[in-house]
């Protein structure tokens, strides 16, 4: 049967389902985008800290490493505690809520442990995901509060991700200056930089591409590694496409422009406690303390493109999130 033109016309003005899809699972919340898989952030119980996993390009491409969640041929498998894209601390009154999975046997480890999802929502140009979490010691003590915003925007030709977290002390808490944290991914292989620093006797295929930059133009790791600036970007190939990503360091953050604990291997990560070990104690110590009821905030912005840094015009994109955009 021919459908009449009213009704043509009628189901042509009906509104388009939601581009960016949240949907809540047992202990996951996966994200979709224009119909196809994104992300899923993982936590509960068997979770030593929140994480998304993986991150993809418009085309599909994982832009993070698999392991330790998938093992895929060769990758490395080197710091098993790197879970592709997640938010920690290596020394928080002694205890360490970054290298700290359930099968490492080192004292002082501390965790992560979400206790409330308060928003998972879908939408046409973007999703959100709210949650809050508690950095817990061993001995039950939660040290802090976290509340964090994620939020997911549909679109092209890049995949964006703003992240919003607020820490809040329950106990007076302090940040010791330690080189692992804060906001931290770790990238695919074929964008991790060849013949890298700690990459002897690791695969080589596929082949790695890699490039990290920071906003003042320096490259590599040996120029990047504890630097400070707005933003750092890995680009390459991945599965034989140029693609790159990104992230923004917010201008209102504490101590911003942060330092960048930038590894040729595949990590680079946002951390402003760390001003003594990425100086070589040139700086004073990064460390700092909050009283009970005190908070830090933080933002972000992850930024997945296609083509080269060139391509992507990263510090035309950091001047207009700076702007509020």
């Amino acid at each position: 049967m021919c459908k009449s033109p009213l009704l043509v016309l009628m189901l042509a003005t009906l509104p388009l389902a939601a581009q960016v899809k949240i949907a809540q699972g047992n202990n996951q919340i996966t994200v979709n985008i224009d119909g196809k898989p994104y992300t899923t952030f993982f936590y509960g119980p068997d979770v030593p800290k929140p994480y998304l996993y993986p991150l993809r390009a418009v085309s599909g491409v994982s832009v993070t490493r698999s392991f330790p969640m998938d093992k895929v041929e060769g990758e490395a498998v080197d710091h098993q505690h790197h879970r592709a894209v997640w938010f920690a601390h290596s020394r928080v009154n002694g205890y360490d809520y970054w290298n700290n999975e359930f099968s490492y046997t080192q004292p002082n480890l501390g965790h992560i442990f979400v206790t409330k999802v308060t928003k998972a929502e879908s939408g046409a140009k973007s999703g959100e995901i709210d949650a809050s979490a508690e950095w817990k010691q061993p001995d039950g003590t939660v040290v802090l509060i976290e509340d964090r915003k994620m939020i997911f925007h549909a679109g092209g030709p890049n995949r964006v991700i703003d992240f919003d977290f607020t820490l809040t002390a329950k106990v007076e808490a302090k940040f010791e200056d330690e080189k692992d944290g804060v906001f931290a991914i770790r990238v695919a292989s074929e964008l991790e930089e060849a013949n890298a620093p700690g990459t002897k006797g690791q695969p080589t295929v596929p082949a790695r591409t890699g490039i990290m930059t920071c906003a003042d133009g320096k490259q590599k790791e040996a120029s990047c590694w504890g630097t400070r600036a707005d933003w750092m970007d890995y680009s390459g190939t991945v599965a034989g496409e140029k693609l790159g990503i990104a992230i923004l360091d917010h201008p209102e953050n504490p101590r911003h422009p942060t330092y960048w604990h930038a590894r040729g291997y595949g990590l680079f990560a946002a951390n402003i406690f760390g001003s003594s070990a990425f100086t070589n104690k040139k700086e004073p110590a990064g460390d700092m303390t909050l009283k009970p009821g005190e908070k830090l905030h933080f933002r972000y912005r992850v930024v997945i493109h296609p083509g080269t840094l060139a391509d992507a015009k990263i510090a035309e994109l950091y001047k207009q999130y700076s702007a509020g955009k």
